[in-house]
């Protein structure tokens, strides 16, 4: 089955509201502010662009020109009611595009949404937490077999479609149900904690699922962060681990105009994730060891760091969609287990090439 290929693209705006709609007394419903981000993924028919390979920068010209009487405004104005929610919906009245697959909007660092395809909403929020482990069964000389520590973050993500209340839940709600873990696993070694004796990303997210799921039905996904390029997802069936790397590569687009800025050979630092799907081995606790993907990514990682990309032959061009192609084909004869490849020249703005299955939505 051929891939699904997604164009991405993402703008700002500073913007004041307040929203009645909740309860009295949470501050959010007072007067506040945020810097927003609102993407776009989008598969887009052919020629959508004024040339091949020109998709990520006129959609992000179009998301922007779209989100420029948001900025510095008072939502209320615009928006009834400017939820993050009605935000996502707003943006997809508005942006009149073919083939959106998901619509995303990140009023903080640690909160969003996701609005899929089908206009279902699913909101998230990211909690920190600070803990040691370490990984009994890891092989022998395995850095991970010694005891250490992370920064974790865990996002924990809820769809109303997935309980059974049948009403909507907001922020504070996900809040309420993950305080109790947030005490037992901050600054803890997680291999004391119960059901934790092999604490590895895997593992943790699938905990995490097992006691959140109860007293939260519209529970529909955990990702772990274990490092900042590096984390596991659990969705009560399937596992899922990410690994990023960033490459500093020029590019010169061979289809722009003649005479065009993006003809001139220029430069990015471009964001690359790739993502992995497998059954989860009964000993390690992994699904892939983290090591091992960056071992066998390492040469095409050397083909692609510090390189011109449009000297390389196999590639149709040097744009996003190109590049995010070629790696996700050439990836997977060595990681089979290759599921989405998502490639960034900016922040939020690239492509991703993704089984369709397997739809990656991790906030950035």
């Amino acid at each position: 089955m051929a891939p699904c290929i997604l164009t991405a693209a993402t703008g700002g705006f500073e913007s004041a509201r307040h929203l009645a709609v909740l309860p009295g007394g949470k501050r959010r419903s007072q007067l506040h502010g945020h810097g927003f981000r609102a993407s776009v993924f989008a598969e887009l028919p052919e020629a959508w662009a004024s040339f091949p390979g020109g998709e990520v920068a006129a959609l992000q010209a179009r998301m922007q020109r779209l989100l420029e009487p948001l900025n510095d405004t008072l939502l209320n104005q615009v928006i009834d009611q400017p939820t993050d929610t009605n935000i996502a919906r707003w943006i997809d009245q508005n942006l009149v595009l073919p083939g959106i697959h998901r619509l995303a909007v990140q009023s903080t660092a640690n909160q969003g949404i996701h609005l899929d395809r089908d206009g279902m909403a699913q909101i998230w929020r990211r909690y920190p937490f600070e803990a040691a482990h370490q990984l009994p069964n890891a092989p022998m000389g395995h850095p991970c077999g010694r005891m250490h520590g992370h920064g974790f973050q865990a996002v924990v993500h809820a769809a109303p479609s997935a309980g059974s209340r049948g009403r909507d839940i907001d922020h504070d709600r996900l809040d309420e149900v993950w305080k109790p873990l947030h005490n037992i696993l901050d600054n803890t070694c997680l291999n004391d904690v119960e059901g934790l004796d092999n604490p590895t990303s895997e593992l943790i997210a699938s905990w995490l699922w097992e006691r959140l799921k109860p007293t939260l039905p519209e529970l529909s996904g955990i990702d772990l962060c274990e490092t900042a390029s590096s984390g596991a997802s659990f969705d009560g069936r399937n596992y899922r681990i990410w690994k990023d790397f960033t490459l500093d590569s020029a590019v010169q687009l061979q289809r722009a105009p003649i005479g065009s800025r993006e003809r001139a050979v220029h430069g990015h630092t471009f964001r690359l994730r790739l993502h992995l799907c497998a059954p989860i081995d009964t000993v390690m606790g992994w699904t892939v060891d983290f090591g091992d993907v960056k071992t066998l990514f390492e040469p095409v990682f050397r083909r692609l760091d510090h390189q011109p990309l449009h000297a390389i032959a196999e590639l149709r061009d040097a744009d996003t969609a190109s590049i995010a192609e070629w790696i996700y084909a050439t990836t997977k004869v060595h990681l089979p287990q290759l599921a989405a490849v998502e490639l960034y020249e900016t922040s939020g703005c690239g492509t991703i090439v993704a089984e369709k299955r397997m739809i990656p939505a991790l906030p950035a």
